[in-house]
């Protein structure tokens, strides 16, 4: 007798991974529907496409969550890490990575949390006094022999500073000032490597002083935004550069130093420029300056070509000259002879009249003669008349002339000092005379007077 066969037993079915994923999404979505979840952001990141990525914690807690750009977009404030806030989110399943998150809709502040309050009150306590002023923030050196870096020897950071600058600056040396960036005593010891940097500037020749650090929540940057290491940063005599975090994250530190850069390579970027960038900049300027020196050769050479042209050889601008000589002589004796022989016209024609003139006779001749006989006449007797009154003249000087009546066998006497004695009475007796006669003199002595 046959028996018939047992049908086998029945299986389970087996799912792929996608299948069980889709499966607990859906079972996710449809128990657990839009709620509101509260909440502190950390690890928040904002990607090229808009969209919003972060972490919602509590104190025993964390879940992802994802926020889209076009609601992103209507959250009304600024995202950023220790934002207390509320989320009416979906909950779900990222199938991609089998992760749980939350798919957020709406978002609402809750209250900032305690850190960022604290944060909130630093800055605006500091911004008060005046640190985070642009007017006293010093410009950072263009191109720095030496460069000082605050940060933890272990810190990715510091790799990623060496390795920038030996990239662009080879010859920028470094001088690392170690010390923790997170964690209990951070802050104390990040404001003492600053200090020591400063204490050391002159030793280690250091003129830029970088503080940088990794990223990380707002917890992980906490030291930075501790008032002893801003007020190591504001009393610091060197230029400091901030480097702390991502491009979202903001410190205190990044508002009080003199310059901020978004991340530790960043900053390295901006202490020193790459040594490309300076040989093509001087080879754009010794370019520049050889066009501008073949324009200048150029102009100077047609300036050069236009004198030259104006230039002549003395020879022959001496023969131009003597050119110019002869024909201003030819000028001359031309004109010259033609003056001439208008004058001998002229006293051609005055000499024919002259004659005609002369020849004719005179209607006053007779009244001439006549004048020039009276003119004789008169001039005889006026000359006649003259010469008798010079001889009376002549006869009365002749009498009144002194050595005449000397002549006559008269004497003149005088004293020494040549007074004429006329009284015998202004005599004394002894008193030396000189008696002049017609011819000669004689010295006596008064021996008497009456």
């Amino acid at each position: 007798m046959s028996h018939a066969s047992a049908p086998p037993p029945s299986l389970s079915p087996v799912l792929s991974v996608s299948a069980l994923i889709a499966a607990t999404r859906l079972l996710i979505e449809r128990n657990l529907p839009l709620t509101w979840v509260s909440g502190e952001i950390s690890n928040f990141t904002r990607a090229a496409s808009g969209h919003c990525y972060f972490v919602l914690k509590d104190a025993q807690a964390q879940v992802r969550c994802v926020f889209f750009r076009n609601k992103a977009a209507l959250a009304g404030f600024p995202l950023r890490d220790g934002l207390q806030v509320e989320v009416r989110a979906q909950p779900t399943l990222y199938e991609a990575r089998g992760e749980f998150q939350l798919n957020v809709d709406t978002m609402r502040l809750a209250g900032a949390g305690a850190l960022y309050e604290q944060f909130l009150r630093l800055k605006a306590a500091l911004e008060a006094r005046g640190w985070f002023s642009t007017e006293r923030k010093r410009p950072l050196p263009r191109f720095p022999r030496a460069i000082g870096v605050v940060t933890s020897p272990k810190a990715a950071a510091l790799r990623d500073v060496i390795t920038t600058l030996r990239r662009r600056s080879p010859h920028v040396r470094l001088v690392i000032y170690p010390c923790p960036v997170q964690g209990k005593g951070a802050g104390q010891e990040i404001a003492q490597a600053i200090r020591t940097a400063n204490a050391r500037r002159a030793q280690d020749g250091i003129e830029l002083l970088l503080v940088c650090r990794g990223g990380g929540s707002i917890e992980d940057l906490w030291s930075f935004n501790e008032e002893v290491v801003a007020q190591a940063v504001f009393d610091s005599g060197l230029p400091v550069i901030s480097g702390v975090g991502h491009e979202t994250d903001f410190t205190i530190c990044d508002f009080v130093a003199d310059a901020r850069a978004p991340t530790p390579t960043g900053a390295a970027q901006l202490a020193a420029p790459a040594t490309e960038e300076i040989q093509a900049g001087l080879r754009n300027r010794f370019l520049h300056l050889r066009a501008a020196l073949a324009r200048r050769v150029e102009r100077e050479m047609q300036r050069v070509d236009y004198l030259s042209r104006r230039l002549q050889h003395p020879a022959a601008r001496l023969r131009a000259q003597g050119e110019a000589v002869a024909l201003l002589a030819r000028r001359l004796r031309r004109g010259w002879d033609a003056q001439a022989a208008s004058r001998e016209l002229a006293v051609a024609a005055m000499k024919t009249r002259w004659l005609r003139i002369t020849r004719a006779p005179l209607a006053q001749q007779q009244e001439l003669s006549d004048a020039r006989l009276r003119l004789g006449q008169a001039w005889s007797q006026t000359h006649a008349g003259r010469e008798r009154r010079l001889e009376r003249c002549a006869d009365a000087l002749r009498h009144l002339n002194p050595a005449a009546v000397l002549e006559r066998g008269f004497a003149i006497v005088t004293r020494a000092d040549n007074e004429v004695v006329q009284r015998s009475d202004a005599l004394v007796v002894g008193e030396p005379l000189r008696i002049r006669f017609a011819r000669g003199s004689a010295g006596v002595s008064v021996t008497d007077k009456e």
